[in-house]
């Protein structure tokens, strides 16, 4: 059975900055595996945000926080990008 998530989310970096933006996510749960990701569209791109890649957390409304990993970050338009991110422990939704 696969969860979804589709909405607002801020992504909080390791220095405590937060970015907001829109988030797409879903639970995978294959061979035993119970893992969840994603990605995420910020509303701005920061060097900060360039930079990420462990310790950060994901938060959704009604304060539900998740950790995440970046594991790629692709340019959609000349001033939007595409973060794919890794859930780690239980999924936020």
């Amino acid at each position: 059975m696969t969860t979804t998530y589709s909405g607002p989310a801020r992504l909080i970096l390791v220095d405590g900055a937060c970015i907001s933006g829109m988030a797409s996510l879903s639970t995978n749960q294959r061979g035993g595996l119970n893992g969840w990701g994603g990605t995420f569209r910020p509303d701005e791109i920061t060097a900060d945000l360039r930079n990420a890649v462990e310790g950060l957390q994901l938060e959704l409304p009604y304060d539900r926080v998740g950790t995440v990993a970046v594991t790629g970050i692709r340019k959609l338009l000349a001033t939007q990008v595409l973060v794919s991110l890794e859930g780690r422990g239980p999924a936020p939704f």
